[in-house]
């Protein structure tokens, strides 16, 4: 009974596991007449992320920045298909040369400065800044960012990207994961201090034994988007 008066309560409210979807956020960010020109996916894994994004956003360019290199081939079957997109197998980081991997996990795993896990390898390393810049990709950008703790190095090695980034997507952490990484409310504060406010959030996740609070994907737009100039709950008239 009372999970059933939660579902409705959360449906009234327009709370749904739709609502909470990589698509649904996206397709709101189209609805606010958001622009991209290149959409940069760094933890690109096997594509997957960019291949959800390209769906509303076809036009733009991809560029895919995956460490791991047992994904390459993966990567190139979808650059194969895919004509505006490129991929670099490294990390990405706040300079060029190499760093430490922890290559556990296929669909994981965490670069850093430092030796890390039982499986660290020597991974090659470049900046974001340094391949936009390199393939000359157009402004507007969407930076995505699923990384696992290393983040900050990542962000620092973006700077002029950020400068002209539409929206930044950045997975983020209620855990202390590594000792440098921030939790998302400190990531929060992060972005805000480089010029971005959160705007939206998908794919809440509980961890499976005490079914604690654990991460979220966090949607960042500039602080001077139309959208955060109204406080109000209801909207504005003339607004979207």
């Amino acid at each position: 009974m009372i999970k059933a008066l939660m579902g409705k309560l959360a449906s009234w409210l327009g709370v749904t596991r739709d609502t909470l979807s990589l698509a649904a956020a996206l397709k709101r960010c189209k609805a606010r007449g958001m622009q991209v020109g290149t959409i940069i996916d760094v933890g690109a894994s096997n594509g997957c992320w960019s291949l959800e994004a390209r769906k509303f956003f076809p036009g733009a360019f991809f560029l895919l920045i995956e460490a791991q290199d047992a994904h390459r081939y993966a990567l190139e079957r979808v650059k194969n298909r895919i004509n505006r997109l490129d991929y670099v197998v490294a990390a990405a980081g706040d300079r060029p040369g190499t760093c430490y991997f922890d290559a556990e996990d296929l669909f994981g795993g965490l670069a850093s400065s430092t030796e890390v896990g039982k499986h660290c390898i020597s991974v090659p390393m470049v900046t974001v800044d340094e391949e936009v810049s390199r393939r000359n990709l157009p402004a507007p950008y969407l930076l995505k960012l699923d990384t696992h703790g290393f983040e900050v190095p990542i962000l620092e090695g973006a700077g002029k990207t950020l400068s002209a980034a539409a929206l930044v997507v950045i997975e983020s952490y209620n855990f202390q994961l590594t000792p440098d990484s921030l939790k998302f409310h400190e990531m929060c504060a992060f972005m805000a201090g480089h010029g971005f406010f959160c705007i939206d959030l998908v794919r809440p996740m509980h961890r499976p034994g005490d079914h604690a609070f654990w991460q979220m994907d966090l949607f960042f737009a500039p602080s001077s988007d139309a959208v955060f100039s109204s406080n109000s709950y209801l909207p504005q008239e003339g607004s979207r």
